[in-house]
């Protein structure tokens, strides 16, 4: 089975910086995409920033220029390290990527468990 496990989320303050991890594990035959994505409370969830395989990257305007998003493809993982953080950035972050294993015959979705974020002002 295909998991997501993320890592270090915590309490900042603003103007602080995070660095989250995420890491693929379980038989994986390609990685079409990985990003980040974030939940606030009362708010629907949001793409973040993502990286396809050829390695172009997106991001929300609301985090141009802070966040930074990178892929090592070598331990199918992914980073975001979030610079000048603000307390609207405080959210829940999930991990999403699409997978292709040998169980399913197209690529899926996959979410890690989510790492909160804290950014106090």
């Amino acid at each position: 089975q295909v998991q997501l496990v993320e890592s270090g989320g915590g309490l900042v303050q603003a103007g602080g910086s995070l660095r989250l991890s995420c890491a693929a594990s379980g038989t994986i035959l390609s990685i079409n995409s990985m990003g980040w994505y974030r939940q606030a409370p009362g708010k629907q969830r949001e793409l973040v920033a993502d990286v396809i395989s050829g390695g172009s990257t997106n991001y929300a305007d609301s985090v141009k220029g802070r966040f930074t998003i990178s892929r090592d493809n070598a331990k199918n993982a992914v980073h975001l390290q979030m610079n000048s953080l603000k307390p609207e950035d405080t959210a829940v972050y999930y991990c999403n990527a699409l997978i292709r294993s040998p169980s399913a015959w197209r690529a899926l979705n996959y979410w890690g468990q989510g790492t909160q974020v804290t950014v106090s002002s």
